[in-house]
């Protein structure tokens, strides 16, 4: 068999494939990460206003082990009617744990807010989920301004106002045979940095708008923000591999690619974050034990990596730079 061609996105892992829906309406969507024929999965919720469904059942200790697909949606806590219609495309193509006589979709979801771009009232409901999955195929999935992304900022303690463009990115790595990728959207309240120079990419910016703050930097100098208001931001995300995981190990993978969120993301998993990550295992390479460190050494490469593709591909609105628009390399 030919291989595939590598795309450096999630969907270099065997079993995965990615759909988004984009909203006509204002910036806002969803994104699906479909695993239809089911994947070992574990969350971890490092951030203080989290929005999200079905994380209790991945904990190792609960019954079901297998989801279907992992939904990442904007509309805060309303886009969470988007896994209704994930659900719904998923049972009408014969997917789901097996009760009975039916087949009962699992698919985890989680939130980030972008109710401040458009009117609010627009946001991802069942028909969007559904049309996501309609969508979703093997090749690499749009960046930037799509999906979950299509309304995520960064950058926003002092404000809206003085924020800048985040987006949706996906990256890969392969080693020791194993390949895993990651597909991130970047709604954070810090700022967005390179973690081989230390110098920001995208954040908070200054009073005149032209330049980056430096966030942390006006933090530690006394500085206090203004403009913030709970609940603004969040970056959520899927990291997968195609290695043999337990529950168990599937959350230790989630938790070691949040490494990847600290590294770009600065202040990172703030009360005001719902930062979620979510792990799967699609057990394509059957090798035991699984090498856990070399994995999540992967998992937080790829999650970092992801970060600054989805600011390298984001698009600005009015009101809100993208970091091209301010000179920044893309």
């Amino acid at each position: 068999m030919t291989p595939r061609p590598r795309t450096d996105s999630i969907c270099d892992v065997a079993g995965i494939e990615v759909g988004h829906f984009t909203h006509p309406q204002r910036p806002t969507g969803c994104s699906v990460v479909l695993c239809a024929a089911g994947a070992t999965a574990g969350v971890d919720v490092r951030g203080g206003a989290p929005g999200t469904r079905e994380t209790d059942l991945l904990r190792p200790d609960n019954l079901v082990d297998q989801v279907h697909a992992v939904l990442l949606t904007g509309g805060s806590a309303f886009g969470l009617d988007a896994a209704g219609g994930v659900m719904r495309w998923l049972e009408e193509h014969g997917h789901g744990f097996a009760v009975g006589p039916v087949r009962v979709p699992i698919v985890p979801a989680a939130v980030l807010f972008d109710l401040g771009l458009g009117d609010p009232r627009v946001r991802p409901d069942a028909a969007a989920g559904y049309a996501a999955c309609q969508a979703a195929s093997a090749q690499a999935p749009a960046q930037g301004n799509a999906g979950a992304g299509a309304g995520a900022t960064v950058g926003k303690l002092w404000g809206l106002g003085r924020a800048m463009k985040g987006g949706i990115g996906t990256a890969s790595a392969t080693a020791g045979g194993f390949t895993v990728g990651a597909l991130v959207a970047v709604n954070a309240f810090g700022d967005v940095v390179d973690p081989d120079t230390g110098e920001p990419v995208a954040g908070a910016r200054t009073g005149d708008g032209r330049h980056l703050l430096r966030s942390v930097d006006a933090l530690l100098r006394g500085d206090r923000p203004d403009g913030a208001r709970p609940g603004l931001a969040t970056t959520i995300g899927v990291v997968a591999t195609d290695a043999t995981l337990t529950k168990a190990q599937a959350n230790k993978l989630a938790t070691m690619a949040h490494d990847g969120l600290a590294r770009t993301i600065q202040p990172c998993h703030t009360m005001t974050d719902g930062d979620t990550l979510f792990a799967l295992a699609t057990g394509a390479v059957a090798a035991s034990p699984a090498p856990m460190t070399l994995l999540g050494t992967l998992a937080a490469a790829v999650t970092a990596q992801a970060v600054l593709s989805a600011i390298h591909h984001a698009s600005g609105v009015p009101g809100v730079p993208a970091a091209r628009d301010l000179g920044r390399p893309v």
